[in-house]
């Protein structure tokens, strides 16, 4: 029985993989060699097909958002405090702190608010490497396209700090120069 199931599992895969997408090489009707064209090597195929990567895979992660959320005590904050909606708080607020709420609370009035103290502050957004950038020095070449020289940039992604990053060149075409 075990076997009669096995059997059937490979036959659909065999009808997906075989359905016009080009994955002849499965059914070793590639010219490879005959000992390339084994079961184990089929298996370890159809096991990748069935576990390749999608179109999803590629999006940024969004935050969580519980469906049902845990009942907490009415002294936890469960929305934000009106405080926080006031421009001159953001004013106080470290480096760290703008650039927490800049890349965790996205699409929010207080994303907008960081943006703009961090603007204040000398910082530029990179729409493509989507971080910021502040001037470490002059720049050593100025262009109406560009600028190039050595700049501190947020990396956000793997160490939540500060970074120098010399001789680069800041096309001004990636520059966010609004804020929306």
């Amino acid at each position: 029985q075990q076997q009669q199931q096995q059997q059937q599992q490979q036959s659909d895969s065999s009808d997906i993989l075989n359905d016009g997408i080009g994955l002849d090489f499965l059914n070793g009707d590639s010219g490879a060699p005959a000992a390339a064209n084994t079961s184990a090597t089929k298996g370890a195929g159809y096991d990748s097909f069935a576990h390749m990567p999608t179109g999803a895979d590629r999006e940024r992660q969004r935050p969580y958002a519980p469906q049902n959320p845990y009942p907490v005590p009415s002294s936890f904050p469960g929305r934000i405090l009106p405080i926080f909606e006031n421009p001159a708080v953001f004013e106080k607020l470290g480096t760290d702190c703008l650039f927490f709420i800049f890349y965790y609370k996205q699409g929010t009035y207080q994303q907008y608010l960081s943006a703009r103290e961090l603007k204040k502050q000398g910082w530029r957004y990179h729409k493509k490497y989507m971080t910021w950038f502040q001037r470490h020095e002059e720049p050593a070449v100025t262009t109406d396209e560009y600028e190039q020289g050595t700049y501190i940039y947020f990396d956000w992604e793997s160490g939540w700090c500060q970074r120098i990053k010399q001789d680069f060149r800041f096309e001004y075409s990636f520059l966010e120069d609004s804020l929306q």
